[in-house]
């Protein structure tokens, strides 16, 4: 990719005293070097290098980006000590940023409640006088007494709907969040769904617009930007005073903050070595997993939903400061592809200081090229007609649409079956801990059985624990539907973790941006089921989870037509990402295993 890596790298190695100098010592120059150091045999304004389709005059590759160059030129380099600070800038947000994605169940959790009686707190006997009894919906719900309705004048003749509003009993989660604050219940109960759709929607909406904005712009000018999105509407949303006024501002947060998710993952894979990009990946999703337990613990401190939604967004102002020049740089891999001239190509003005000792005529020349583009060329007819980065995208977002769809069913089974639901903090804790583990697990076997073959398994646990807790309900017991529920959460989000992981390494870096975005806004339509059930009171659960059970065994023969991406470069180009196939299933490998095992190198 980089034609004057032969040229740059002996350079560095005389610089460094020496043809065999240690990978330690070469990346100390070239630190140097970025930070402004003029070194002897180093040119002062960078080095010139050349890409496919540059103009004559070569572009400069910027002194701030050469660490990272090197990087990618030198297979001897190592992560150096600022490339793991640059990926410790990258995971730190997440902590944050789970405040903001991971919100939902806490500030739109329903409490207990009854109509408003006069008088001081009601004893059980007052209630059951005012409060008329209702059964329970669901098989094995006795019911109780009713959260809607009351007796005319404490009489048993009439029943009308709460005419003094409702009193509620906080048990879990905040005593203060939007349901209780504006009555969010009974006839009003449909904004809460609507709110969580709007939510879902406006995630589905960021990592489709932002992710196409990385590709086009840049990371870090989307990053920026959603970072900058971030905080203002996070502002916005803790003031808001009525509740759509809320929907619109959560809407808006959704999507910046899915920006800024969306943005750090692709700029922190891309800053990686092949066998780094894992366990890079694994911190950063334990650092989202240690900002949702953070995230409860906030909760029960501060008991309001304005000041949890604070507590996430506050803290993002830091990291604006990724915007000062030489904190958080742009992506190698983008702005060595996109050739951009603001960064890369100084030739411009080398032109104009050598202007008096050119020929006129080959000066003449040169200025009537035109002016690099600030964009990386992508061509839409051949982006049309590459089938094998279609059939990825499409496996791998099916895939994602049916593990984050399906999440839902286990996590609800045993309260849409039993009719005793677990308390919210169980199912919380149950759900935060069982993402955790689906992480330490791909750490420990992804890198050793490769992507394909750990992400046909999950999704076989998936669809399996589905198939068991579905035909056999009847006859189980609690514990065992609680160990399979268990199972079927795991199994389901350590797929759609590593659905997005696989696609990030499959995509080109062209449009790595908008194939993660179109992969996860996939994911967050399957995650819409979850509101519409709620809305429906959980009504339809069986069909709906028997669908989603038949879609990922569909899903499941999907996933042997991907390829394996363990330990391989990142494609740069359209070119690069059509290369990515699976391999005949006839050709003869040094494994006997074609569906599951990593294919050789030179495959």
């Amino acid at each position: 990719m980089f034609a004057d890596s032969s040229r740059i790298l002996p350079q560095l190695y005389s610089s460094a005293r020496g043809p065999a100098c240690s990978p330690s010592s070469l990346l100390v120059l070239c630190l140097q070097y970025s930070s402004g150091n003029d070194i002897p045999g180093l040119p002062a304004d960078g080095f010139p290098i050349s890409l496919p389709g540059s103009p004559s005059v070569p572009p400069l590759l910027p002194r701030a980006l050469f660490p990272s160059a090197v990087l990618l030129l030198d297979p001897r380099a190592t992560l150096a000590a600022p490339h793991r600070v640059l990926i410790a800038l990258s995971i730190l947000p997440n902590l944050f940023l789970a405040f903001l994605l991971s919100s939902d169940p806490l500030i739109t959790l329903p409490p207990h409640h009854h109509c408003h009686l006069p008088g001081p707190l009601p004893s059980s006997e007052v209630l059951n006088a005012s409060v008329p009894w209702e059964k329970g919906r669901r098989p094995g719900d006795s019911g109780g007494p009713s959260q809607c309705k009351q007796y005319t004048n404490s009489s048993q003749s009439a029943v009308v709907d709460c005419e003094n509003g409702w009193d509620y009993n906080v048990t879990e989660g905040l005593k203060n969040n939007i349901v209780t604050e504006w009555d969010l219940v009974c006839g009003q109960y449909w904004l809460v769904p609507v709110e969580e759709v709007c939510f879902i929607l406006g995630v589905l909406t960021g990592c489709l617009s932002l992710g196409y904005a990385a590709d086009r712009l840049g990371r870090s000018k989307t990053l920026l930007t959603s970072l900058t999105l971030s905080v203002v509407f996070g502002v916005l949303v803790c003031v808001s005073p009525y509740p759509s006024v809320f929907i619109v501002m959560r809407f808006c947060l959704a999507a910046a903050s899915a920006g800024v998710y969306l943005t750090l993952y692709i700029t922190r894979l891309e800053l990686c070595e092949p066998s780094l990009r894992l366990m890079a990946t694994t911190l950063a999703g334990l650092t989202t997993v240690a900002g949702e337990l953070l995230l409860l613990a906030v909760a029960l401190g501060c008991q309001s939903w304005r000041g949890l939604l604070g507590a996430g967004s506050a803290p993002l102002t830091l990291f604006l400061s990724y915007g000062v020049p030489g904190v958080f740089p742009e992506s190698p891999r983008w702005l060595l592809l996109s050739e951009r001239s603001s960064d890369m190509n100084a030739f411009s003005e080398r032109r104009n200081s050598n202007r008096d000792v050119r020929d006129d005529e080959s000066f003449t020349e040169l200025d009537s090229e035109p002016a690099p583009s600030s964009k990386p060329h992508l061509s839409f007819p051949e982006l049309f007609h590459s089938r094998n980065i279609w059939k990825n995208m499409c496996v791998l977002g099916f895939t994602s649409f049916i593990s984050h769809g399906i999440s839902h069913c286990y996590s609800s089974f045993r309260g849409d079956v039993r009719g005793t639901a677990p308390s919210f903090y169980w199912t919380y804790l149950l759900s935060v801990c069982a993402g955790g583990g689906a992480w330490l697990l791909l750490w420990t076997i992804v890198d050793r059985c490769g992507r394909r073959g750990i992400l046909l398994l999950s999704m076989t646990m998936t669809g399996l624990a589905s198939l068991i807790l579905l035909g056999l309900m009847e006859y189980l017991s609690e514990t065992a539907i609680t160990i399979f529920s268990v199972l079927g959460l795991f199994s389901s989000q350590a797929t759609a973790s590593l659905c997005i992981l696989f696609t990030a390494e499959v995509m080109p870096t062209i449009i790595r941006g908008s194939g993660v975005g179109a992969v996860l806004a996939l994911g967050c339509v399957g995650r819409l089921s979850s509101p519409l059930m709620d809305l429906r009171n959980h009504y339809g659960y069986f069909l709906h989870h028997v669908v989603y059970s038949s879609l990922a065994l569909l899903a499941v023969l999907s996933i042997l037509l991907l390829p394996e991406s363990k330990r391989k470069p990142l494609p740069q180009t359209l070119a690069d990402g059509e290369q990515y196939r699976r391999p005949p299933l006839g050709r003869r490998r040094r494994d006997n295993v074609p569906l599951l095992a990593t294919p050789n190198p030179e495959t």
